[in-house]
């Protein structure tokens, strides 16, 4: 369980930040990530990584690296994604436990995602312990548009891919965020990743 901080201890504590969002809605925001680390490091301690589907014989090809971009400091996708060779993606993913990051009864509700793009549209994949297939996941997808935008993902309206087992949130592993099922230039940064919860 996570305690109650200072504004101070809040900013330079390690660990995710908590913020209340009223006390009226019971809701709290969990922020895991700010993008603020030089290193691309999140709050949880956990390295952003790039993954493509060169690891599935792809020849899909990017990059993934930490930039300043329209003023905010951010972690920038791009890529060429292309679909041979059982090929189709490109993505940059966090691992996130909640075992630490939820009190007792609290849930996720939703993610908050602050994106720049391309006007093309992305995905979120979640993974939690009940995934097993490296191609299984749960998805949503969305538009990144050329101009900062916070994108709310409601944990009730991810789908679930190429698995029969039922999204537990409590259970996350991992979020992606993945340019993929076409032939196109990605191009998209993520300034922001936050969880909602309730009680």
């Amino acid at each position: 369980m996570l305690a109650r901080r200072s504004f101070m201890a809040l900013m330079v504590s390690a660990g995710p930040i908590i913020a209340s969002k009223g006390a009226a809605a019971k809701t709290q925001m969990i922020i895991l990530d700010d993008f603020s680390d030089p290193k691309a490091v999140a709050k949880n301690g956990k390295s952003w990584r790039y993954v493509a589907d060169t690891v599935m014989g792809g020849i899909s090809k990017g990059q993934m690296e930490k930039a300043v971009l329209d003023g905010r400091p951010a972690l920038h996708l791009t890529g060429a994604v292309r679909l041979e060779s059982n090929g189709g993606f490109v993505q940059m993913a966090l691992d996130i436990s909640t075992t630490n990051i939820l009190r007792q009864g609290e849930e996720i509700v939703a993610i908050e995602l602050d994106t720049l793009g391309n006007n093309e549209d992305y995905n979120v994949h979640l993974r939690t312990s009940d995934l097993n297939r490296p191609w299984q996941s749960y998805r949503q997808s969305f538009v990144a548009a050329p101009q900062w935008t916070t994108q709310t993902f409601n944990i009730s309206d991810f789908a679930a891919y190429r698995t029969e087992a039922p999204l537990d949130i409590r259970k996350l592993r991992s979020l992606g965020i993945v340019a993929i099922g076409r032939k196109f230039e990605a191009d998209i940064a993520i300034s922001g990743l936050r969880l909602i919860t309730r009680l």
